[in-house]
């Protein structure tokens, strides 16, 4: 049976962001059954919603731009898509635009190449970040031994950081780090680039408040660009978040 691609943009904030990857996928499934949404789903003795998502977020980590492709039986009506699907989820999800994909497109997990971060610290001074922040872009590398599949390595982190900066504010209040980290070849975590940034502190959690993804990157012959083809839909906020 034939079938159409469906990509959705959605947003994971507050509460829901304690909700791990794969708690996440089975909101989506009963979502997508409350909505009515025609899913298809894969052959075999045990039949699974054909859904494709973006990169896992972090358990605790917020949100503006999450991704999920999904295969439908028949073509939606996009432009009521966002509203239909947030009404079925928790509070705290919502989609923001949604697209039907022309078809041949690259897996997201394989198309994007990068993400942007506004990571939040807490007990830290906007001296010592500005410090820290300074250190890590002049050094030649940042060596960190990470762990994957029960094997540690050490591995330079200094090209996964594409742009790093603390952010400029005229309140008081604890400095905000903003950071665009590279995805490929293996995808560089706000954690670990806190944990290069400030080797001091045992642990990054305890200097971290709150950490939100606010964009998903890909290239396309040479230029930057969101995975969400725009126009996604006719709605305002939709293609603000997209452009």
């Amino acid at each position: 049976m034939s079938s159409v691609t469906a990509r959705l943009r959605y947003a994971k904030e507050g509460k829901v962001r304690w909700t791990s990857h794969r708690d996440a996928a089975r909101i989506w499934e009963r979502a997508l059954r409350r909505a009515g949404l025609a899913v298809a789903y894969t052959e075999g003795f045990s039949p699974r919603p054909r859904l494709h998502f973006g990169l896992a977020l972090p358990t605790g980590y917020e949100s503006d731009v999450e991704l999920l492709d999904v295969d439908l039986v028949e073509q939606p009506v996009v432009d009521d898509l966002p509203d239909r699907l947030t009404a079925a989820l928790p509070v705290g999800f919502s989609v923001t635009s949604a697209a039907v994909l022309e078809g041949g497109e690259p897996s997201l997990q394989q198309d994007v190449t990068s993400c942007s971060w506004r990571i939040e610290l807490r007990e830290v001074s906007p001296t010592r970040a500005e410090g820290a922040v300074a250190a890590a872009l002049a050094a030649s590398s940042l060596l960190l031994a990470r762990s994957r599949k029960g094997h540690e390595t050490l591995d330079d982190l200094r090209p996964g950081i594409l742009a790093l900066c603390v952010e400029t504010t005229t309140q008081d209040g604890p400095p905000v780090l903003l950071a665009d980290l590279a995805t490929q070849p293996r995808a560089l975590r706000p954690s670990e680039l806190l944990a290069a940034c400030f080797p001091e502190v045992a642990e990054p959690i305890d200097i971290t408040h709150r950490v939100r993804r606010t964009h998903q990157w890909i290239e396309r012959d040479g230029a930057r660009r969101e995975p969400l083809p725009v126009p996604a839909t006719s709605q305002t906020h939709a293609l603000g978040a997209c452009a």
